[in-house]
């Protein structure tokens, strides 16, 4: 049965719209019509389909025993009859008889019509998702569509991404149109097609946001050895400088703050520090409770711990408003650190031998510690003092 060009030119514009092979097209078909045959009647077992992938051309044959009296009219035809095809053949012998589309039932063609619809969505559905799990656990732009309860539905080209509440940073509200990036975090598979689950609180969403933003970070001359962050609030990230000549703090700050401005005003203020990595654990620990400035550490490597000493009117800057500042330099570095002030440390008997080589007037890197508006905040400085100083 000759195929129209209308029927073959609509078959390859929904292969190219919906990205799916011709050839599962074809398969697809192939398997339609054997149903439609089955469906039809009763058996298939000796149907099969040609079908021209040049041209589009398709035919449907039953392959029939010839037989002296034809108990079987699906699989047998009579001598008489394969006479009229072919005076030529004998009983025994097997002639392919083609059977015409248009003669299926009304029930076998909705049958194989079902299955193309159903397998052409398969296929889809087996593209997207394939496209997307290339996507995961990178950052991408998406547009906020709808809400569900607290959930937030984010437009991410050809399917929606979710976004969790519990993926939402505190503090931050959008509306309908919104643009915004997320990270994401996996791509599944689900009876209505993938579903992929989105973040704006991952670790991960800030470290690839300096991929993006910082030519050295995305190349691999600098690298973010380790990222710490309390979204919405702080992060903390150590990064280290494959080239001697280029400084990785400096790379990632950006003239002026604004490499880093622009990422600070992406997470919509999220404060951000960035120092240097070290191998020694001491130094690390050091860097990592920046801006305070620190006077000895005794890190023990073994067991991941460290202690470590601070001037007396830092100790509050050093911990940070409820622990925050510490507790991100613990997640950086993996060591447990217990802050003691100078004090402390002289009434407990600890580090006795340490010199006192700080700069009382030091109080922070200004490189490495920024806010929305790429400086030092002093009101964070100055909330930390006081405390102090009631203490």
């Amino acid at each position: 049965m000759a195929n129209t060009n209308d029927f073959w030119d609509a078959l390859t514009d929904l292969a190219k719209e919906k990205n799916i092979s011709m050839e599962v097209l074809i398969e697809t078909i192939e398997n339609s019509l054997l149903i439609a045959c089955k469906n039809n009647y009763g058996k298939a077992d000796n149907a099969s389909v040609e079908i021209d992938k040049a041209t589009g051309e398709y035919h449907v044959y039953l392959s029939k025993t010839v037989v002296d009296e034809v108990a079987d009219s699906v699989e047998e035809i009579s001598l008489t009859d394969a006479h009229n095809i072919d005076g030529k053949l004998q009983v025994g012998d097997v002639v392919k008889i083609e059977v015409k589309s248009k003669d299926f039932g009304r029930i076998a063609a909705t049958a194989a019509k079902n299955t193309i619809t159903q397998k052409i969505r398969e296929e889809e559905r087996k593209v997207l998702y394939e496209e997307y799990y290339e996507l995961q656990h990178k950052v991408v732009t998406g547009v906020v569509t709808r809400f569900s309860g607290s959930n937030i539905h984010v437009n991410l080209g050809k399917l929606e991404g979710f976004l969790a509440e519990s993926e939402q940073v505190k503090g931050e509200f959008y509306k309908p149109q919104d643009r915004i990036k997320v990270y994401i975090v996996e791509v599944k598979t689900s009876n209505k097609g993938p579903r992929i689950l989105v973040s704006r609180t991952h670790p991960e969403l800030v470290k690839k946001l300096f991929e993006e933003e910082v030519s050295e970070v995305r190349d691999g001359i600098v690298e973010i050895k380790s990222i710490s962050r309390e979204a919405g609030s702080r992060t903390k990230i150590a990064v280290w400088s494959n080239d001697e000549d280029v400084d990785p703090v400096g790379a990632c700050v950006g003239q002026n703050g604004a490499r880093v401005n622009a990422i600070v005003n992406e997470l919509r203020g999220e404060k951000i520090d960035i120092v240097e990595w070290d191998e020694n654990p001491a130094y690390l620990i050091e860097n990592a409770l920046s801006p305070a400035k620190v006077v000895a550490v005794i890190a023990d490597a073994d067991e991941k711990s460290a202690r470590v000493v601070v001037p007396d009117y830092q100790l509050s800057l050093a911990i940070g408003k409820e622990g925050q500042n510490a507790r991100l330099a613990a997640r950086l570095t993996g060591f447990k650190i217990d802050i003691k002030s100078e004090t402390q440390a002289k009434e407990a008997g600890d580090f006795l031998d340490y010199e006192e080589d700080y700069d009382d007037d030091e109080y922070y890197d200004e490189d490495e510690y920024y806010d929305e508006d790429g400086e030092y905040n002093e009101d964070d400085y100055e909330e930390v003092e006081e405390s102090s100083e009631e203490e």
